[in-house]
């Protein structure tokens, strides 16, 4: 069993909202805060991925923008849906990101279905939509593209109709050295996690889980990463970063701890028995004083194995109580954990 740890990097992820009428505005929000989380010490900004919602449908080209907003903090995704993607396309974007960033981005993947009813996938993905590969090979077609592997024989270059042989290469371009190492698997299960360890990747667990051998979210997600870990060629070394909502009250308005205690009253019920059949479990939300909040990260199994902590923001706050949370978040609960801010 991975030993307790203290936190290592201390990171947010947000669904970056915005408006059907005004998505600039909400995007324009989401890069100041990037900004404002590289000067409270943070060490990550990540963000998750939203099809046909209000959210950030392609994580590189945001990313890229945060890029040129900060100059220290990681970039990471929790997580891009394969299912969606085209594994040559978004290589090709993610290198690219990753070089405009400075070799900083930190790319979360996962395989599985689409999210739509059939009607609605099949309007996006095309008819034969439920042929697509959703198997783990996709990501590994994924990692080798980042890798720079070559998808010619014998080492010639590609040269396409009307190509001119000087200018293709024999490898997807642009080659970003060091990005396949950085490649993060987004599990939920056992059996993802075994895979994510066994194939070498970094692992990414959240506030959702699935209820196999117990009910009890901690103790769930606690066994995922002891799995992972002891599957992993790196041991006890292999990185792994969980994320929970915490919501501290210190500091906040009234009007502020009002909505927040609403939001989390609203949420708790689901927190309570597994849903559905694929017996999906969800951690209860942490909001309170920084005390308490310490307190139950200290008691949280899986908190405990964790390299990284990623502190998810609610998807319907506003800016000004966003960057509540990340101030208390970084002068106070990280510290109190043990953790030091990156000047």
């Amino acid at each position: 069993m991975s030993t307790a740890r203290t936190p290592k990097k201390l990171s947010f992820l947000h669904i970056v909202p915005f408006t059907r009428d005004d998505p600039a505005a909400g995007l324009e929000d989401a890069l100041d805060l990037f900004a404002y989380a590289e000067e409270l010490g943070l060490d990550g900004g990540w963000i998750r991925t939203r099809h046909i919602q209000y959210g950030v449908p392609s994580a590189a080209v945001f990313l890229s923008a945060a890029a040129q907003r900060t100059s220290r903090i990681d970039l990471g995704t929790a997580v891009i849906p394969t299912i969606y993607e085209s594994p040559l396309r978004l290589a090709e974007d993610l290198a690219l990101a990753d070089i405009l960033s400075g070799g900083r981005l930190q790319p979360g993947l996962s395989v599985g279905k689409a999210k739509h009813d059939d009607s609605v996938s099949e309007r996006i993905l095309g008819p034969r939509w439920q042929e697509e590969d959703i198997s783990y090979d996709r990501v590994e077609r994924i990692r080798s593209f980042l890798a720079g592997v070559p998808v010619t024989e014998g080492g010639e270059r590609a040269i396409g109709l009307g190509g001119v042989g000087e200018f293709s290469s024999d490898r997807v371009e642009p080659h970003s050295p060091g990005l396949a190492e950085r490649l993060w698997y987004g599990a939920g299960s056992l059996r993802s996690a075994r895979w994510a360890g066994e194939a070498g990747f970094k692992l990414l667990v959240s506030n959702i889980s699935t209820a196999e051998n117990s009910e009890v979210f901690t103790t769930v997600q606690r066994e995922q990463i002891d799995l992972f870990r002891s599957v992993h060629a790196a041991g006890e070394e292999a990185v792994v970063s969980v994320g929970r909502v915490v919501i501290p009250t210190d500091g906040a308005t009234d009007e502020q701890r009002a909505r927040f205690a609403s939001y989390v009253d609203a949420r708790t019920p689901r927190t309570r028995q597994p849903q559905g059949e694929r017996r999906t479990i969800i951690a209860p939300d942490v909001l309170g004083s920084t005390a308490s909040i310490v307190d139950a990260l200290r008691l949280d199994a899986a908190v405990q194995a964790a390299d990284e902590l990623l502190f998810e923001l609610p998807f319907q706050f506003g800016r000004e109580d966003y960057r509540h949370i990340l101030r208390v978040l970084a002068e106070e609960v990280g510290p109190a954990l043990g953790w030091t801010p990156r000047r």
